[in-house]
């Protein structure tokens, strides 16, 4: 059998349909080499027991641990039994509880004193921890003898691997499946260029696959960890590095700033001068805008910081160059507001070819899907006649119909809702490739921007303009303490008497989809669980359905913001409903909109002071930071109310409490990194990577990022194509599927 498709062989051939089915639908392996590169999260040793204090709740988890207590009760006047044991590591303890008839046998097998290995989900009863009807495996003393000897053999090492496990797969039937597997290790093929491995002294692939699953000794354990996260961070930053190069090779049509045209008279309209920061990323900007290679810019900036204002101003250089540029935005709402504040922003200078226009002006239209028929004809023909210098729209851009005179520069706005397909879509419509500025306000922490946007060179403004305000942010215990939820709502209206304005924010619309949604499953299991009766607060709190748009504002209409114009806002709403609310919230026509997160990005009314967000704790840490950038946009202070009924040990208010505690929006996303599966950092933005990041920490591993970024460029630089290096090629082939792959290719 040859190397590659050792490891590509379907893992039912080896280990059965039944597990194989188990494994590909909750653990997403299907071959040998995905088993191969599931890796234990961590290890025990014999002599050691597991910390049980430390335990997440709501997880699957595997414990070695010592029995300390064992007893049956009776309830229902002795109708019903159930077996509660006690586990112990010195530490903490942990309850184990079985029912029915099955009980008699862990109460014989797990006498106290013996020890064994658990899995189940953590659950919390009477403030204790505990499993549920674990599975368990008996680590000697009495019980089955071919079960114990049966487990024995399989953790007989001195290092007991603890793999990522669920319902159904635990931790120790993966380790049995692994060593049917193991020995496909040495066929293995090894992707490191055989220089790079003897100059940083990395052990062979097969033996670090051997190491991590099998350790002899917590060095075998570090050897294979720092060599597979190499191959992991080498790998992409190959991918990302030959994208580099491919684009760098590529003509465009320098597009330097003119004296005296649209973006001159511009600056004079100006009522502010640019922060430093802005005069510095403009600077970068330029420069790449005049080169005879396109521009491939990532613009990440904190909420508010200006990054509009630098896109709009190379858009207008790009115009006085003879160029088109095209902003493409996530949404409609978005689309629209910066359609409206670039043309307010602009003035007479947006009116090119109408009267009143000025005599510089170029004209900015603005181009969605849900546009009249003769809007869009007459956007597309400003488009493909070169009348309309600048267009802002949707996905609606993409389209096949949509031509473009002279397409110089595409900016997208919000890349983590776009995958590099689409923003290459966009692309291809200029005559020659156009340059490419890509904007954040997510703000992300180096070693994500050299992994998620490795093929993009970096602009960072981190500086507030001159005259914004600062946010104020408080934690609302609404079920803890609802008379701080009834002063939230006193603010509310202490804010609209002194003529600002306020959002309240909900996770969900509340309309007929929504019901439909609830009652396609979620109802039914929550209902389940509230029987059970030993529900926590925080289950309690998670099971009931997220407060919603439409029932909140009648609430509000009919109780605590009676007599205020209330009006609503939410994505299902007709496109131009939805800008008709904008514009009305826009001009102080609406007291208090109560929307979805379709006011995340963009928005920006500098008279909104408040906002009020409804079961924060049902957002993301970047989100909420987002949400909260639409207040305190100009000169009075803002106000941000985070509002939940999770109690307050949970670790949902610990995250609320960290977004209340600084509006630092790089440490909140090192923060928001931390708590997610690293697969999810690559998800979208790294459209076509199938493989996500399994040893690899893109928050911890800076060091090995930038390393493996070095050697990448060096690599690619020499060869790029990887003609030299086959087994890097097929690596490569691993992570990327097809379409992608093909894509790169082109460059």
């Amino acid at each position: 059998m040859d190397p590659v498709s050792a490891l590509d062989e379907p893992l039912k051939k080896t280990l059965g349909p039944a597990t194989a089915k188990v494994m590909a639908e909750h653990l997403d392996l299907h071959t040998v080499g995905d088993l191969l590169h599931h890796y234990p999260r961590r290890y025990e040793e014999r002599g050691r027991l597991t910390p049980l204090s430390d335990l997440p709740l709501d997880e699957d988890v595997t414990v070695v641990a010592q029995v300390a207590d064992s007893r049956i009760h009776t309830f229902n006047q002795g109708r019903g039994q159930r077996l509660e044991i006690t586990l112990t590591d010195g530490s903490g303890r942990l309850q184990l509880v079985f029912f029915g008839r099955g009980l008699h046998k862990p109460h014989k097998e797990l006498p106290p004193g013996s020890r064994g290995m658990f899995a189940g989900k953590v659950s919390v009863f009477n403030r204790k921890l505990q499993l549920a009807h674990p599975t368990y495996v008996p680590l000697g003393g009495s019980g089955d003898a071919e079960d114990t000897e049966e487990a024995v053999d399989a953790f007989a090492g001195k290092l007991i691997p603890i793999y990522p496990a669920c319902k159904g797969m635990e931790s120790w039937k993966i380790t049995k499946a692994v060593d049917a597997v193991l020995p496909r290790a040495g066929e293995a093929v090894d992707p490191l260029p055989q220089a790079l491995r003897a100059g940083r002294g990395f052990v062979p692939l097969p033996e670090a696959l051997l190491k991590v699953h099998r350790p002899e000794s917590r060095a075998d354990i570090e050897d294979a960890r720092t060599r597979l996260k190499w191959d992991e961070a080498f790998v992409l930053q190959v991918a990302l590095a030959r994208r580099r190069f491919a684009d760098s090779q590529l003509p465009a049509v320098p597009r330097e700033p003119v004296a005296g045209g649209v973006l001159d008279a511009f600056d004079a309209r100006l009522p502010f001068t640019l922060t430093e920061g802005q005069r510095k990323v403009t600077a970068e900007i330029f420069a790449d805008l005049a080169t005879e290679h396109p521009m491939h810019r990532l613009l990440q900036g904190e909420v508010g910081s200006g990054k509009t204002l630098v896109a709009l101003r190379a858009m207008l250089a790009t115009v006085d160059a003879g160029g088109q540029a095209a902003m493409l935005a996530p949404t409609e709402v978005l689309a629209q507001q910066h359609h409206r504040s670039i043309t307010e922003m602009m003035g007479e200078l947006a009116q090119g070819g109408m009267l009143g226009g000025a005599e510089q002006a170029t004209k900015v239209v603005l181009l969605t899907g849900s546009m009249g028929a003769a809007a869009r004809r007459q956007a597309l023909l400003d488009l493909v006649t070169g009348e309309a210098g600048i267009v802002i729209g949707t996905h609606a851009l993409i389209e096949d119909k949509v031509r473009f005179h002279d397409l110089g520069l595409v900016v997208v706005d919000e890349q983590h809702r776009f995958g590099v397909e689409q923003r290459d879509a966009l692309r291809s419509k200029g005559k020659q490739p156009p340059h490419l500025l890509v904007m954040t306000a997510t703000p992300i922490p180096r070693t994500v921007a050299m992994t998620v946007f490795g093929d993009l060179e970096t602009s960072v403004l981190d500086q507030l303009p001159a005259g914004r305000s600062p946010i104020a942010s408080h934690v609302v215990p609404a079920l803890d303490k609802p008379h701080f939820l009834a002063r939230a709502w006193e603010r509310v209206r202490e804010e609209v008497g002194k003529g600002h304005q306020a959002y309240v924010v909900c996770p969900r619309i509340g309309d007929a989809e929504d019901e439909k949604a609830e009652k396609g499953g979620k109802g039914g299991t929550a209902e389940k669980a509230g029987k059970k009766g030993n529900q926590s607060a925080e289950d309690e709190a998670e099971k009931r359905p997220p407060l919603a748009v439409l029932e909140v504002a009648g609430q509000l209409r009919a109780g605590p913001l009676a007599g205020l114009a209330v009006e609503v806002l939410h994505g299902r709403m007709q496109p131009d409903d939805k800008d008709a609310v904008m514009r009305r919230f826009a001009a102080g026509e609406v007291d208090v909109l109560v929307a979805t997160t379709v006011i995340e990005v963009g928005v920006n009314v500098p008279n909104a002071t408040a906002m009020v967000i409804m079961d924060a704790d049902r957002f993301g840490v970047s989100q909420l930071h987002q949400l909260r950038g639409r207040v305190g946009r100009g000169s009075a202070p803002g106000l941000c109310l985070l509002v939940t009924d999770m109690p307050e040990a949970s670790p949902a208010r610990a995250r609320l409490g960290a977004v209340a505690a600084t509006l630092d929006g790089f440490e909140l996303s090192r923060i928001d990194l931390e708590q997610r599966r690293e697969g999810d950092v690559l998800g979208q933005a790294q459209s076509g990577v199938r493989s996500s990041l399994r040893m690899l920490a893109v928050i911890d591993d800076e060091e090995v990022i930038a390393a493996a970024r070095e050697e990448a460029v060096a690599v690619v630089a020499k060869d790029p194509d990887l003609t030299h290096s086959p087994e890097l090629r097929t690596a490569l082939d691993a992570l990327l599927d097809t379409e992608r792959e093909q894509y790169l290719d082109k460059g």
